[in-house]
């Protein structure tokens, strides 16, 4: 393992000596964390431009790969830096090999960075990896003048390092950025002795730091062996919550800003460490124990819908996760099926996009839509408004919710009420949840199923921790689609014909693309996938585990499941299934 930490430790001493003998104050704190970067960043050039050259040497495959780890421990020392202070370079410098689609503007733009460079080089193709490198090494111009342009602050260099820790938890251990070199335990050694030495100039005690130390040593293995589950519990979780207590109770000041985790929690699996206002888009949308009690009584009140005799529980249904146990709920009509299957509500006020196409930003939007659907609701929030308005009991209530609201129930009120309820679905108190808080146990199964889910089987690098969703934890700013290669029905070998986020935004790589939906509670909401095809988990892991549609020989070029077997095992397999069982809240 390359030793670029304790270089940096030591020419950081080296500097303070000096500084100390010229007779000199020390450097400020912000000056100190820029210098450290600029470091960084100059390590990260020269690796860089090392890689380019042998590549346009023509060097072998293994030198050219060996180079490029290199590269890619150098990126990782700054990774705290990069993801927090400058998101969009940091896409550029390690974001995924996938174009960025912009659905309002209906463009894309081509990938770079680290794994663009990856996928040439895994197995090498020649004429892709330097225009690759080439693509990668003008970001880096962009990540120094941030270091140079920003003033850093303890509160937030600390906030930085924390989400580093998170981002190690919920993308960095499983692979997400290293699908093909399947790097992400080897770096996550890179991570933790990066936050190390922020934390050592933020003050922490040796105590502390010597902790740092025995989890990075732990971080060793094949992913396919690796026990993620213990890691998490013995290692990676108490480690992350120390640091935030010490932190806490040292008198530092903490960020202002609203963000997505609780300034308090120590783990993503700590009750209330996702703030759902973190996902709010106007202020009084905001949810209240008032709110959540009146969007609660209509989420269940038949009158919404226009004939009377249909509430949103209807379909989803407590009992069921809040499904419905269908393939395909019937059109208020009768007859003639919805077009999709039922999805869970619960958790869905902790992700970007609603529906399975993800046409609706906002749960506030989605309850609008449902609402106006002639064949869900076939009612509105105006309509629903009205009657409210002339129902003394509820009138009163939502005077008690809204205070600011006038005279009037609007529309917007009754989107923000309902919005408000489901974002309150999300309780975090599965035997899984017990266990990654160190509060409860589970079995060795369920052990070994976690342990497959990181790792052989990659399910975490799509269904990030802690939702199981494709919101990717720390920063909750955006949520995945995947095209996966539906089959109408496990047992016909034909695609499904529903051409998914295609709808409403025409760009070739939304061509069947859906959302990746929450896995929490998921043994309460079959059938599964968006046309409810399929009958029971196992089937769900068998598609998977023979790569989708393009793994059975159809045609799908945008296919983004890789179309490889994973090689299952039946016993990973049935530990798998018992794994996601665990993620049913009590």
């Amino acid at each position: 393992m390359k030793q670029s930490v304790t270089l940096i430790l030591a020419l950081c001493a080296g500097w303070m000596i000096c500084w100390a003998a010229c007779g000199r104050k020390p450097e400020t704190f912000d000056a100190r964390i820029r210098t450290m970067l600029l470091v960084q960043t100059d390590t990260l050039q020269r690796r860089t431009d090392s890689l380019l050259a042998m590549a346009e040497r023509g060097e072998s495959e293994t030198a050219l790969q060996a180079a490029f780890l290199d590269c890619r421990r150098a990126y990782k020392q700054l990774e705290w830096f990069s993801e927090y202070y400058a998101p969009g370079t940091s896409r550029l410098l390690n974001g995924p090999p996938l174009p960025e689609v912009e659905t309002e503007e209906t463009k894309m733009s081509d990938p770079a960075g680290l794994q663009v460079v990856e996928e040439a080089l895994y197995p090498l193709e020649r004429e892709s990896l330097a225009p690759a490198v080439r693509s990668f090494a003008a970001s880096i111009i962009a990540i120094r003048r941030t270091a140079n342009n920003t003033l850093f602050d303890t509160a937030h260099v600390f906030d930085a390092a924390r989400m580093a820790m998170f981002r190690l938890a919920a993308l960095g251990l499983s692979g997400f950025d290293t699908p093909l070199s399947r790097q992400g335990i080897a770096e996550a050694r890179e991570t933790l002795l990066s936050v190390k030495f922020l934390m050592g100039m933020i003050g922490a005690p040796d105590t502390l730091l010597r902790r740092f130390g025995t989890a990075a040593a732990a971080a060793a293995g094949s992913p396919d062996t690796f026990d993620f589950a213990g890691y998490y519990a013995t290692q990676l979780h108490p480690l992350s919550r120390a640091m935030t207590n010490w932190y806490n109770v040292s008198g530092h000041t903490q960020v202002k800003e609203l963000l997505a985790i609780d300034p308090l929690a120590g783990s993503l699996f700590d009750s209330g460490a996702i703030r759902a206002a973190f996902f709010v888009h106007q202020p009084d949308a905001i949810p209240t124990p008032e709110k959540i009690a009146l969007g609660k009584l209509l989420f269940h009140d038949p009158k919404l819908a226009g004939t009377g005799n249909r509430s949103c529980a209807s379909c989803h249904n407590p009992e069921k996760a809040f499904t419905d146990g269908l393939a395909r709920n019937v059109s208020l009509h009768g007859g003639m099926p919805i077009a999709r299957n039922t999805p869970t509500v619960m958790y869905a006020g902790l992700q970007q996009g609603q529906f399975y196409d993800m046409r609706s930003p906002t749960l506030e939007n989605q309850v609008m839509d449902v609402l106006q659907n002639p064949h869900e609701m076939r009612s509105s929030a105006a309509n629903v408004a009205q009657w409210i308005s002339r129902d003394p009991v509820m009138r009163r209530m939502f005077v008690q919710a809204f205070p600011g609201m006038g005279d009037s129930v609007r529309p917007r009120f009754v989107m923000a009420a309902i919005a408000a309820y489901i974002r309150s679905l999300q309780p975090f108190s599965s035997p899984f949840d017990a266990f990654m808080r160190g509060d409860g146990e589970i079995g060795e199964e369920e052990r070994r199923g976690f342990n497959v889910f990181m790792g052989k089987a990659k399910c975490a690098t799509c269904h990030f921790l802690p939702l199981f969703n494709g919101t990717a934890a720390p920063a909750f700013t955006s949520t995945e689609s995947e095209v996966l290669g539906v089959l109408t029905s496990p047992n016909i070998r034909r695609l499904d014909g529903d051409s998914g986020r295609y709808v409403h935004v025409p760009l070739e790589p939304l061509l069947f693309a859906f959302k990746t939906p929450t896995l929490r509670n998921i043994a309460k909401t079959a059938p599964y996938m968006h046309n409810g095809a399929y009958r029971t988990l196992a089937e769900v892991v068998d598609f998977y585990d023979t790569g989708g549609a393009a793994g059975i020989g159809i045609s799908l070029p945008n296919q983004t499941l890789p179309p490889d077997s994973l090689r299952l095992t039946p016993l990973e397999k049935q530990d798998l299934v018992r794994f996601l069982e665990s993620l049913t809240d009590r």
